[in-house]
């Protein structure tokens, strides 16, 4: 049957390992022993190293962000790392070994780079992070292990804290640097702004008048200005034939009594046979305009208009006329009536007098045109001038818009940047107060330094284990081993397999009695060895376990 065939295949293969390992059981037991009686005394020679750990949680600022940003942005792994580098650095390290007198063997003999590669080994920062891909983590622990219990916990508790006001230097002095930083920069900013500001203050005083916000006054004023050249003109115009008139009554006063012309006859005089004199002239004018100035009244123009302006500079001129008229001497007689045919009653025609009032009135009045002539084109000139210039502003300012609005936007770009710069560098000094008054982020001690009370290391047990698995192992390799190296015949399968001639009979050893008994003496003494060799195997083992 197949089952019976394999169980029985089975059952000789067991049989013949455990003939194996009776025959080489010594090539077992003697490494199985020897390699952990030897780990086990070796594991009792090695010193006790005790180990202290303190757990440091990391808390977050007391103020939420959105009332106080922090200024810091480092994860707490970076920051972890970053600070590893300042609280274990060679001048720190080296201190503690001076301070807590630390591997005081070992000093004499190493330099001071081993014993800080020493230390640096016995030092461990791990973070207490479930999930070990996160790269944040809310706690660490750290621990210093060494052959002293209590001087494990002292530099245990020395390196917290070092942690622990590292942590609040650091913060305090990035949010310290920071603030500085920006406040350097606002007042670089602020000076660029006061820079552009007063490069648009002296463009606009540079370019004032054909600035793009005066179009408009600019345009209202040539209009004026225009309106203002017009009735300019307009006067000279008239002053101008005036003093044609002037001129050539004038000339004929000179040579000649001219009739009076019509509205020039002196009231109540017959067949006008009299001249007005050059008062009553003047006065009849000054009435004729100040009737006009009534007449524009009556309609609702008023002091601003340009025909009421106009005609108050007329009146004014003729209010001086006649001031100075009447400050002239009067003539003794009145003028000599003259005939219907223009020639004094008695007189040779033709005859002028020298000293005709008449003629001195037709000359002071020429002079007086003159002079207007000579103010009003000067306002012309005056006006045509201010109103070229007031064009040329106008003209050029598009150009002045165009350079203005670069400036402008200059000015606002800055002005951008510099509120922007002002409300960082507040919110970075409050920060940095936040961190001052230690209300950010930090770290809180939340369990102390512990006083070990059993050692970490070594792990004589689990150790002395792993040396006597290991000797039962090489005890085993070395029993097949030497097994395989046997030549000799143990069982008739191994003679049948390697002779050829059939297997008849096997004849049985058959020792004396001496033989006998020595066999058995011999056989009762190997196991009374093995027993006590795995028993001391055992006792070594309790004792580990019971002394840990």
């Amino acid at each position: 049957m197949p089952e019976e065939e394999q169980e029985s295949s089975l059952n000789e293969t067991l049989g013949q390992l455990v003939s194996i390992l009776t025959r080489r059981r010594w090539w077992v037991l003697l490494p199985f022993c020897g390699i952990t009686l030897a780990t086990i005394a070796v594991l009792w020679l090695l010193p006790n190293r005790y180990t202290s750990a303190a757990t440091l949680l990391v808390v977050q600022q007391q103020v939420p962000q959105r009332y106080v940003v922090p200024n810091s942005t480092t994860d707490i792994s970076s920051a972890l790392q970053a600070m590893k580098q300042e609280v274990l650095s060679r001048t720190q390290l080296l201190k503690m070994i001076n301070d807590f007198g630390l591997y005081p063997k070992q000093r004499k003999r190493l330099a001071p780079e081993d014993l800080i590669s020493l230390m640096l080994a016995n030092i461990d920062i791990a973070p207490l992070n479930e999930n070990p891909q996160q790269k944040d983590f809310d706690a660490f622990r750290i621990s210093f292990t060494t052959e002293n219990a209590l001087l494990a916990q002292q530099v245990t508790n020395t390196l917290t804290s070092l942690f622990i006001d590292e942590y609040l230097r650091t913060g305090t002095e990035q949010a310290t640097n920071t603030t500085n930083f920006l406040h350097d920069q606002v007042e670089a900013k602020r000076k660029k702004l006061d820079e552009q500001e007063q490069l648009l203050r002296d463009f606009k005083l540079r370019y004032v008048g054909e600035l793009p916000e005066q179009q408009s006054g600019n345009l209202g004023i040539l209009t004026g200005l225009q309106g203002q050249l017009q009735n300019t003109v307009a006067s000279l115009n008239r002053a101008q034939q005036q003093r044609v008139y002037l001129q050539s009554l004038l000339d004929a006063t000179k040579h000649q009594v001219v009739p009076t012309p019509v509205g020039m006859l002196a009231p109540g005089t017959p067949n006008g046979t009299r001249l007005l004199t050059p008062r009553e002239v003047a006065q009849n004018e000054l009435a004729r305009l100040e009737a006009a100035k009534a007449t524009l009244v009556g309609k609702g123009y008023t002091s601003q208009h340009p025909d009421m302006m106009k005609l108050q500079r007329e009146i004014a001129k003729a209010e001086d006329a006649v001031k100075h008229l009447k400050a002239l001497p009067q003539p003794e007689t009145e003028p000599a009536p003259v005939t219907t045919a223009g020639t004094p009653a008695g007189a040779p025609p033709s005859v002028e007098t020298r000293d005709d009032p008449a003629v001195a009135q037709l000359k002071s009045n020429l002079e007086a045109n003159r002079l207007e002539i000579e103010n009003l084109t000067n306002d012309e000139k005056r006006m045509k001038a201010s109103i070229a210039q007031y064009e040329n502003r106008l003209n050029q300012t598009p150009v002045r818009e165009q350079q203005e609005s670069g400036i402008v936007r200059d000015t606002e770009v800055l002005r951008q940047q510099f509120a922007e710069l002002q409300k960082k560098e507040q919110e970075s000094q409050l920060a940095t107060n936040l961190e001052k008054q230690q209300g950010g982020q930090q770290f809180r001690l939340i369990d102390p330094a512990s006083l070990p009370t059993l050692p970490s290391s070594p792990k004589r047990l689990k150790s002395s284990f792993t040396g006597a698995a290991a000797g039962l192992l090489l005890g085993l390799a070395l029993a097949f081993f030497m097994e395989k190296r046997d030549t000799s015949f143990h069982t008739e399968k191994d003679l049948t397999q390697h002779l050829a001639p059939p297997f008849v009979m096997g004849i049985p050893l058959l020792p004396t009695p001496m033989e006998e008994r020595q066999r058995k003496w011999k056989s009762a003494f190997q196991w009374l060895a093995a027993s006590a060799m795995v028993l001391v195997v055992l006792a070594a083992e309790l004792y580990v376990y019971k002394r840990g």
